[in-house]
């Protein structure tokens, strides 16, 4: 498995961790259908959370420079395929997990609410 692989693995695991830590429950972990993916989901309440885990190996490159307007859009369009294929009646949101470190260390910046699906033109 390539190096990056098994560092995205990693860091996933650390967001888990957190996440089991603050009383959720992980519904999914790589979540796909298509060509949509999914990090990790979890429900704690009412909520349904859609999480987007970015990690690097260094502190020189910010994880969260990777959220692009594009990996937004797909992320919120398969968490509304998600939605509907699972019947889910949850109030949705979306974090974003930046993880740096290399399995000795680790950092992690957790933004909840990172962003608001953008809205369809019509």
């Amino acid at each position: 498995m390539a190096r990056h692989n098994e560092l995205g693995r990693w860091g996933e695991e650390q967001v888990v961790e957190k996440l089991l830590l603050e009383g959720y429950t992980i519904a999914e972990r790589n979540w796909r259908m298509n060509h949509l993916e999914i990090d990790i989901v979890a429900t704690r309440g009412d909520d349904i959370v859609f999480v987007e885990v970015k990690t690097r190996a260094d502190r020189q490159t910010d994880p969260l420079e990777a959220m692009t307007p594009r990996k937004v859009a797909l992320l919120c369009r398969a968490a509304e395929v998600y939605l509907r294929v699972n019947h889910v009646r949850l109030t949705p949101r979306f974090d974003v997990a930046a993880v740096s470190g290399d399995g000795h260390t680790c950092e992690m910046e957790y933004l909840p609410n990172a962003f608001l699906p953008p809205l369809k033109s019509y």
